[in-house]
C-alpha cells in the first residue's frame, strides 16, 4: 500500500514538473500554428518593414543629406565593423552561433537567477528575441497577454533564423535599434555621435555605441556621458571575457574619455542645403508622385522608401562654392552694416518715403507663419500689427552667428530686411552637370533659394545675348560702331533712347563690338538691338534655356528681364560648350533601397550657334575680363587663364551680377537685398564687379587649388576654320583705348 501512494506521489510530483513544460509546449505549438494568435507571414519576415532615409550622394560619393522620418540607412553585414559585430554578441548573446532563435540554457539562468534574486546570471533573450521585439514592437499588455507575446517573440525569433543567416540577424539588429538624437541604425550613430562611418570605429567607439543597447535612455551619450562611460566599460570587459579583446588593450582603452564628436543632423546644416531642399520640393515630390513602389502599391516616399539619388554636385567644388560665399559676404555685409548707419530710412534708400516702406513691412509681415495663425485665430488687422510691435524674446541671425534677445516681431522684419542675399551656381558646361548650387547666405533663418526659385533683373549680363544674335548673323566681335546715342521707335510707345552710364563720354567715336561690350557701353547695345529687334533676341534666349517671362520691347537690350541665377549659367554655359546648350543636369539617377535603378537621367541638348560662331563670342566676352568691367579677376584674384566674363548692374545697384566662363567651368552670382530699396548707395560699392564677382573669383581660386579636381587652366580651343571672322580686334582697340579709356567705362547701370 505504501509503495503504492509513493508510485503515485512520484507520478504526480513527475507531472506537476513536466506540466509547465508540457503547457509551454502545447502554447508555442498552438502559436507556430497560429490557432489563437496572429504572426507575421514568410513574407513579413523576408521584407521586415522599416522606415529608411532617403540619402543624396554626390558625384564624388559623399553624402550631401537626407530625408527621413527615422535617420536611418541600413548596411549590409559587410559594411559593419568587427568590433561592432564582437561587441555585440559578447555583450548582449554569447551563444548566438550556438542556439536558433532561443537559448535554452541562457534561459534557464536567466530563470534561475530571478528565482534566487541573482543579478550574474545574465537575461534570457537571444539577438534574435531582441530583433523580434524591435522588428513587431511590443504594446502595453496585461502580465497574461505579455506572457503570450513573449512566446510570440520566441517563435518569431525561431522563424527569424529559419529565414536570415546569422550575418543577416546581425545586421538588421545594428539597423533597426534606435541609438536617440535622431540616430536610427548604426550608420547614423556611428556619423552623429563620432562623424565616422560605421566600418570605421575605434573599438572603444563601437563598444559605446553597443552598450546603449541594454537602455539607450539611461545610456544616453549627450545628457548621461558618467553612466555611458561605465556601461562602456562594461562591454569592453565582456569582449575581453569571451576572447575579442586583450586585457592588457582593455586596460589601456578603459581610460579613455567616451570623445564624442556630436554631429546631430538637421537639414539646415551640411553642404548645399538650398539645393536639397530645391530637390526636395520641387523635384522629387512630383518623381515619387509618379512612380509607384512594388512593395507597397503606393507611390515611393522619400521619407521611408530608402531611396538613394545620385547628384552632380561636387562636394568639395560644393565646399569652395560655401567658403567663398560665406568669405564675400562676411565683408559685404559689414561693408553694407556700416553703410546703414548713416542712412536715414535704414536699411531702405534714402528715396523710398514712409510709406512705401510701411507698405513693403505689411506686404511681408502677411507673409510670416506668425500673421496666418493670428488671422486664424480672428485678429483683425489693427490688432495683429499691435501683437507683431510687442517685444517677444527670440533668437535671430548674425554674422557672429545666433543670438538671443528681446525685439518685436515687426522690428524683426526689418532687421532681417538689412541683410544682403546671394545666389551662385557652378556648371560643367560640356556635359551640363551642375557641380556647385548655393542658394542663399544662411539656410537656417533665410530659405528662399536664389539660383532655381528666385528671378532678379539681370542687368547688363542680358548683353551677350544681343551681341549673340549680332556674331550669329555675320558680324565679327572687331567690327566697329559709332559710339552714339540710338533710338527706337515701337508703335504706340515713346521712342526708347538709352543713355551710356559713364556721362557719354567718348561720344561719336568708333568702338568695336568687343571693347562696347567690354565697357558695357549702352549706346552700342541699343544699335545691335535696333538691327534685330527684341523678338530675335527673345527667340534666342529661349533657345538657350531661358524661359522667365521677357516682354518684346527694346529695353531688354540692357537687362530689364527676371531671371533665375540657374537659367543665366545654363544659357551662357552654351558659349564655352562650343555653341551646343545642355539642359543643366542635377541628378543622373535614383536606386530604391537594394540598389535597383529606377531611372537615369539625360539632358537634352540643342546646336544653338556653330562653333566658330560660339568661338567668337567667346573672345568676345574674353574683353570683359582682360580690360573691362571683370579685369580685377586678374589684378585682385591673380587669374590669369583664358576667361570670358560679363558683369552687371542694375538701376540703383539693386542688383549685382557676375557670370565667368571656362572651358572646364562656367559659374554666376547675384547679391541684392530681399527688396529692390535695400542697396548700397554708391555704384562703386553696388556694381557687379564689387558686389558679385569677389565670390566667382574666391571660388575659382579655391579650385584652382585643388588638384583632385582635375579642373585645367587650359584655354578655350580654337576652331580649325574660322572663315572670315575677324577675332584680332587690338589695332582698333588701341586707338579707342586713347579716344575713350576703359578705367572711365568701369560703371554701369541699365
Amino acid at each position: 500500500m505504501a509503495a503504492k501512494k509513493n508510485s503515485g506521489f512520484i507520478r504526480l510530483t513527475w507531472l506537476l514538473v513536466w506540466l509547465p513544460f508540457l503547457i509551454l509546449f502545447i502554447l508555442i505549438s498552438f502559436i507556430s500554428l497560429e490557432v489563437f494568435v496572429d504572426l507575421p507571414s514568410v513574407q513579413e519576415l523576408q521584407n521586415p518593414k522599416s522606415n529608411l532615409a532617403t540619402v543624396i550622394y554626390s558625384s564624388d560619393m559623399k553624402t550631401l543629406g537626407k530625408y527621413y522620418a527615422e535617420n536611418r540607412v541600413s548596411v549590409k553585414y559587410y559594411e559593419l565593423d568587427a568590433d561592432l559585430v564582437n561587441a555585440l554578441i559578447a555583450t548582449e548573446d554569447a551563444r548566438f552561433h550556438n542556439h536558433s532563435g532561443v537559448d535554452i540554457r541562457a534561459l534557464g539562468r536567466a530563470v534561475f537567477g530571478a528565482v534566487t534574486g541573482s543579478s550574474s546570471s545574465g537575461g534570457g533573450s537571444t539577438l534574435s528575441q531582441q530583433l523580434a521585439k524591435m522588428m513587431f514592437p511590443r504594446q502595453k499588455l496585461s502580465k497574461p497577454k505579455m506572457i503570450l507575446q513573449k512566446l510570440k517573440e520566441w517563435v518569431i525569433a525561431a522563424r527569424l533564423e529559419k529565414n536570415y543567416t546569422k550575418d543577416e540577424i546581425l545586421a538588421l539588429y545594428l539597423n533597426k535599434f534606435d541609438f536617440l538624437n535622431q540616430a536610427v541604425g548604426v550608420k547614423s550613430a556611428a556619423q552623429i555621435y563620432f562623424n565616422r562611418t560605421q566600418d570605421s570605429l575605434e573599438i572603444q567607439q563601437a563598444a559605446m555605441l553597443i552598450g546603449m543597447a541594454k537602455n539607450p535612455s539611461l545610456f544616453n551619450p549627450i545628457k548621461k556621458a558618467d553612466t555611458t562611460l561605465h556601461r562602456r566599460n562594461v562591454v569592453m570587459k565582456q569582449m575581453v571575457v569571451n576572447g575579442f579583446l586583450t586585457k592588457e588593450k582593455y586596460d589601456s582603452l578603459k581610460k579613455l574619455p567616451l570623445g564624442i564628436i556630436y554631429h546631430p543632423e538637421d537639414h539646415n546644416d551640411g553642404l548645399a542645403p538650398y539645393f536639397r531642399e530645391y530637390l526636395r520640393e520641387y523635384f522629387l515630390k512630383e518623381w515619387c508622385s509618379k512612380h509607384v513602389n512594388p512593395e507597397t502599391n503606393k507611390p515611393y516616399n522619400i521619407y521611408r522608401d530608402g531611396l538613394r539619388i545620385y547628384t552632380t554636385i561636387d562636394s568639395r567644388m560644393q565646399q569652395y562654392a560655401e567658403e567663398a560665399v560665406l568669405e564675400h559676404m562676411t565683408d559685404l555685409q559689414k561693408q553694407f552694416t556700416k553703410e546703414c548707419k548713416t542712412k536715414k530710412n535704414a536699411p531702405f534708400a534714402w528715396n523710398v518715403n514712409k510709406e512705401q516702406i510701411e507698405n513693403i513691412m505689411i506686404s511681408s509681415m502677411k507673409r510670416s507663419d506668425r500673421y496666418r495663425s493670428l488671422k486664424n485665430a480672428g485678429f483683425s488687422k489693427e490688432q495683429i500689427i499691435a501683437e507683431f510691435k510687442k517685444p517677444v524674446p527670440m533668437t535671430v541671425y548674425s554674422l557672429r552667428g545666433e543670438i538671443d534677445t528681446t525685439m518685436s516681431p515687426w522690428d524683426s522684419i526689418r532687421y532681417y530686411k538689412s541683410y544682403l542675399h546671394t545666389g551662385f551656381m557652378s556648371i560643367e558646361p560640356s556635359t551640363g552637370y551642375v557641380k556647385a548650387w548655393v542658394g542663399g547666405v544662411n539656410h537656417r533663418h533665410f530659405k528662399f533659394d536664389h539660383v532655381k526659385v528666385g528671378r532678379r533683373q539681370v542687368g547688363s549680363t542680358f548683353k551677350p545675348f544681343v551681341y549673340a544674335l549680332a556674331i550669329q548673323e555675320g558680324y565679327s566681335p572687331c567690327y566697329q560702331v559709332a559710339n552714339v546715342r540710338t533710338c527706337i521707335e515701337t508703335p504706340g510707345q515713346p521712342a526708347w533712347c538709352p543713355d551710356n552710364s559713364d556721362g557719354n563720354k567718348g561720344t561719336g567715336k568708333m568702338v568695336t563690338l568687343r571693347y562696347a561690350l567690354a565697357g558695357s557701353i549702352n549706346y552700342v547695345t541699343a544699335w545691335v538691338m535696333k538691327q534685330f529687334g527684341p523678338d530675335a533676341v527673345i527667340n534666342l534666349v529661349r533657345r538657350l534655356g531661358i524661359t522667365a517671362p521677357i516682354e518684346a520691347v527694346p529695353s531688354i537690350a540692357l537687362g530689364t528681364p527676371d531671371i533665375s541665377v540657374f537659367e543665366m549659367v545654363a544659357a551662357n554655359a552654351t558659349f564655352a560648350n562650343k555653341g551646343t546648350y545642355i539642359q543643366p543636369t542635377f541628378i543622373t539617377r535614383i536606386e530604391d533601397k537594394n540598389g535597383k535603378v529606377l531611372e537615369e537621367f539625360f539632358p537634352t541638348t540643342d546646336e544653338v550657334f556653330s562653333e566658330e560662331k560660339a568661338y567668337a563670342m567667346i573672345q568676345l566676352m574674353r574683353g570683359v575680363v582682360d580690360r573691362g568691367t571683370g579685369s580685377r579677376l586678374r589684378s585682385r584674384y591673380n587669374l590669369r587663364n583664358e576667361i570670358a566674363g560679363k558683369t552687371g548692374t542694375t538701376q540703383n545697384n539693386a542688383d549685382g551680377w557676375f557670370m565667368g566662363l571656362t572651358p572646364d567651368l562656367v559659374a554666376g552670382c547675384w547679391v541684392g537685398g530681399e527688396e529692390r530699396s535695400v542697396h548700397f548707395n554708391s555704384t562703386n560699392e553696388g556694381q557687379g564687379a564689387s558686389m558679385a564677382l569677389p565670390i566667382w573669383g574666391k571660388f575659382f581660386q579655391k579650385v584652382y587649388a585643388d588638384p583632385s579636381l582635375k579642373v585645367t587652366k587650359n584655354g578655350f580651343v580654337k576652331p580649325a576654320n574660322m572663315g572670315d571672322i575677324e577675332l584680332d580686334c587690338s589695332v582698333y582697340d588701341a586707338q579707342t583705348e586713347k579716344d575713350i579709356p576703359m578705367e572711365d567705362l568701369d560703371f554701369e547701370d541699365n
